[in-house]
């Protein structure tokens, strides 16, 4: 089971993420070598939020996530939503 969890920013975060971006970073960093955390990026065309793929059945674990990543703790994801993903094609279904 895979959860993904959307993150909604702040406007302006490319602006206002630098104090924070290293921090950030390295917290999911260390969800991707603990094997939780599959890929994670922000949107494209416009840095109005990220999707983050959590391959963890466990719902608790991705919102523990949430709480303490320094994006959320400074101000940065006024918004989160973590939903259960059913993958049928590629990843490990």
């Amino acid at each position: 089971m895979y959860h993904l969890l959307f993150y909604d920013y702040v406007e302006n975060m490319l602006e206002q993420r630098d104090p924070f971006r290293p921090g950030h970073l390295a917290y999911a960093r260390g969800f991707v070598e603990r094997g939780l955390l599959k890929m994670a990026g922000a949107y494209a065309d416009t840095v109005d939020g990220a999707v983050f793929v959590f391959t963890t059945g466990d719902p608790a674990q991705v919102a523990d996530f949430v709480a303490h990543d320094p994006y959320v703790q400074n101000g940065l994801v006024p918004s989160h939503r973590i939903r259960p993903w059913n993958v049928v094609i590629g990843g490990e279904s």
